[in-house]
């Protein structure tokens, strides 16, 4: 018997334990054009929070009573698809469980990168698509540019880091508490700040009183109106997430607004998803740098299927540095 974690209430604000419902559950007959999949490694991601929410989005909500679902690397145990076999790693969208069966066309063999298995939730997945698609192509990013990125030490944000000295920018990054501002310093960051130890505005003025070209923004909040602020002229925003509002009903601020028309500021939002038909492109580029050494991939990974919960509300208490993944 398979088992999920299943939505069993809508939660108000910050979600807790009362949320999730650990149940066993019955998988399918395996039809043709089908794969049963064990799953070794899953993921959990901020975005998953508004899923929580019955609200439309760009993806559907999670419904109460039911599975949850996301990110998931597994090995095939069992095949009706022709191009599967049993031992073929993949990657699907089945996560949140231990065992899927999933139509063959929703499942995707891992490249032969010369990586590791759950690099490709990570790194090499859609958190290192986000950053590399959403720097170089919604930002515009270029050499020389002056980039400042919120959640320096989460699975985008410290790989907008890397990306973004691999190929000549000046960073500034943002992190919460010393260790981790160590940590994205090592990363080659040549301005950190500690959002944490006083007002991010102030902070931000300091490590860059030139001001920034390009802000990448994880975050929302009082980053986003720092970044306003201190933007030079035409710069570009690439708004991948805002972790800072996911638990509360008020909107972010944004007192610094009417910056955009003076300085010609370009905000634009994105969704990974947009970019699938040029995943090619990303796993020869990041690839590259990942087997050359300028890029590492870091992860805080949790044991076993009960600590789903446990990982995904850590996301909103800084416990992770890196990809936040859990192993069964």
């Amino acid at each position: 018997m398979a088992r999920a974690w299943h939505l069993k209430s809508r939660p108000q604000g910050l979600p807790t334990n009362e949320n999730f419902e650990l149940k066993d559950f019955d998988l399918p007959g395996l039809s043709d054009g089908m794969v049963r999949v064990r799953n070794h490694w899953l993921s959990v991601d901020p975005y998953m929070r508004g899923r929580m929410n019955d609200v439309k989005s760009y993806v559907p909500p999670f419904q109460v009573g039911e599975p949850m679902d996301g990110g998931a690397v597994g090995e095939v145990v069992e095949s009706q698809a022709e191009g599967f076999a049993p031992g073929d790693l993949v990657l699907h969208m089945s996560g949140w469980r231990d065992e899927a069966v999933v139509p063959a066309r929703l499942v995707m063999k891992l490249p032969d990168l010369g990586a590791e298995p759950q690099q490709f939730l990570g790194i090499l997945g859609t958190t290192g698509a986000t950053a590399w698609f959403g720097l170089l192509d919604v930002a515009s990013a270029k050499e020389k540019d002056i980039v400042f990125v919120s959640a320096a030490a989460g699975a985008v944000g410290s790989a907008v880091v890397q990306i973004a000295k691999a190929r000549g920018m000046t960073v500034i990054a943002s992190a919460g508490g010393a260790e981790k501002c160590a940590w994205v310093r090592s990363l080659g960051a040549d301005q950190v700040i500690d959002y944490k130890a006083g007002p991010v505005l102030k902070s931000l003025a300091a490590a860059a009183p030139d001001g920034i070209d390009v802000y990448f923004d994880n975050v929302g909040g009082d980053h986003l109106d720092a970044a306003l602020a201190l933007a030079r002229q035409n710069a570009r925003f690439a708004i991948c997430g805002m972790i800072e509002g996911y638990n509360k009903a008020e909107p972010t601020s944004l007192r610094f607004i009417m910056r955009i028309i003076a300085a010609r500021i370009q905000l634009k939002g994105f969704i990974v998803f947009d970019f699938q038909p040029r995943m090619a492109e990303f796993y020869r580029g990041m690839g590259a740098l990942l087997a050359s050494g300028k890029v590492q991939a870091k992860e805080t990974v949790i044991e076993g299927l009960e600590a789903m919960p446990q990982a995904f509300l850590g996301l909103f208490e800084g416990a992770n540095t890196g990809k936040m993944l859990v192993k069964l």
